[in-house]
């Protein structure tokens, strides 16, 4: 597990200097719930960040997201980040920097009809988010919090964030009735499934397979965790225990596999 402490200072600096536009707007808490009609036809505007580059693991859940948001018609336009140097020299790809995931879940600004949806994938660190390794920092759900108020507003937005200690983001300041959030694991405990013969981890493989049955993201996180349960009894592993967050606004949302109207 990659150790960020000696760099938490200086995100807490980061956190400190933030401007004052990235305060929580003061509607936030009190969001009217979308109709079913809408959320139906909620596209996303999409942030897919592959955060560690020492494993294909992360990248490839990434093109497969990307592939899968593609194939329901459910995005108005992608955005990739990536912590591997030959990744990131193909066109469209920008390094997964903490600075440019910020500017680019900031810069999502979903119209009408639209929603925002960030995945991301890498290892973590206890409380402090996960690793960027390019940049040898952190993904803070308080600093991810400030780029969505800036950049999503109330519109429908997706949070998954797949990692060790991830269920961080599932708590307060993400946890908004806007929002739904899907992480790996508990605050406490680590996911699964790094290792050089895997194609994804374990909870992005069960997250992708998931997105091609559910009709909904509250079922795409009942059949993750299951499929996560069963994957941690088969290889004997202490469980994960994958967490979400459902606010009341969209809980009816519809999961990307599902072809939009």
């Amino acid at each position: 597990m990659l150790s960020l402490m000696p760099y938490l200072p200086r995100l807490a600096l980061f956190a400190a200097l933030l401007p004052a536009a990235c305060a929580v707007a003061p509607d936030m808490a009190s969001v009217t719930a979308y109709s079913p009609a809408a959320l139906g036809a909620v596209r996303y505007k999409a942030v897919l960040v592959a955060g560690d580059g020492s494993l294909p693991v992360f990248d490839n859940a990434v093109d497969a997201m990307a592939e899968r948001l593609r194939r329901g018609g459910r995005t108005t336009g992608i955005t990739r980040l990536s912590a591997v140097p030959a990744v990131i020299a193909q066109e469209g790809v920008r390094s997964a920097s903490l600075d440019y995931i910020l500017s680019a879940v900031g810069d999502m600004r979903p119209g009408p009809g639209e929603g925002c949806l960030v995945f991301a994938t890498s290892h973590g660190a206890p409380r402090a988010g996960l690793s960027l390794s390019l940049t040898r920092e952190a993904l803070s759900p308080e600093a991810l919090d400030r780029a969505l108020v800036r950049g999503c507003g109330n519109a429908p937005t997706v949070v998954v964030a797949s990692g060790c200690f991830s269920g961080i983001y599932a708590q307060a300041p993400m946890a908004r009735p806007n929002r739904v959030i899907l992480t790996a694991a508990r605050p406490d405990r680590t996911s699964f499934g790094c290792g050089a013969g895997f194609t994804y981890t374990v909870y992005d493989r069960c997250l992708l397979d998931s997105l091609d049955g559910a009709a909904t993201w509250r079922e795409v996180s009942g059949a993750v965790g299951g499929c996560v349960a069963s994957e941690e009894r088969r290889r004997r592993v202490t469980p994960s225990e994958p967490q979400a967050s459902f606010g009341e606004a969209v809980a009816g949302l519809p999961a990307p596999g599902r072809a939009a109207p």
